[in-house]
């Protein structure tokens, strides 16, 4: 990824990829960068009859550990807050749902791989 694109810009391009593989793979895209007031949800989708919420990670190197490694606790959590936010503001509570990860190792290099984690994570409490 050339240093000159700023993060903001690397993260939509993050975003539209793992749009296009979710896409791929039979996922309808409800929403993107879906803002809650505990922050903003990547991706939004439907697999039949599942609501997924989407976490997208993206790393240029392995230096700092593969893309599906960099999801902690406390993101869990907040990602778990905000997917509970948009349920009640879209009168879904009673909706099955799941939380994917989209991981994207050596992002806009030779050698990217694209990654669909599904039930990457379980939130209890």
């Amino acid at each position: 990824m050339p240093d000159s694109i700023s993060t903001a810009e690397a993260g939509k391009r993050g975003e539209l990829l793992a749009c296009e593989e979710l896409a791929r793979l039979g996922y309808a895209i409800l929403a993107t960068r879906h803002r809650t007031r505990y922050g903003e949800i990547d991706i939004i989708a439907r697999d039949n009859d599942v609501t997924v919420f989407v976490e997208v990670k993206a790393r240029r190197s392995a230096r700092r550990g593969a893309a599906a490694e960099q999801i902690t606790f406390h993101k869990r959590r907040r990602i778990a807050a905000m997917a509970l936010d948009y349920l009640a503001w879209t009168r879904s509570l009673d909706t099955r749902c799941r939380f994917d990860v989209v991981a994207i190792d050596r992002f806009e290099a030779a050698g990217q791989t694209i990654r669909v984690i599904k039930d990457a994570f379980q939130v209890d409490g």
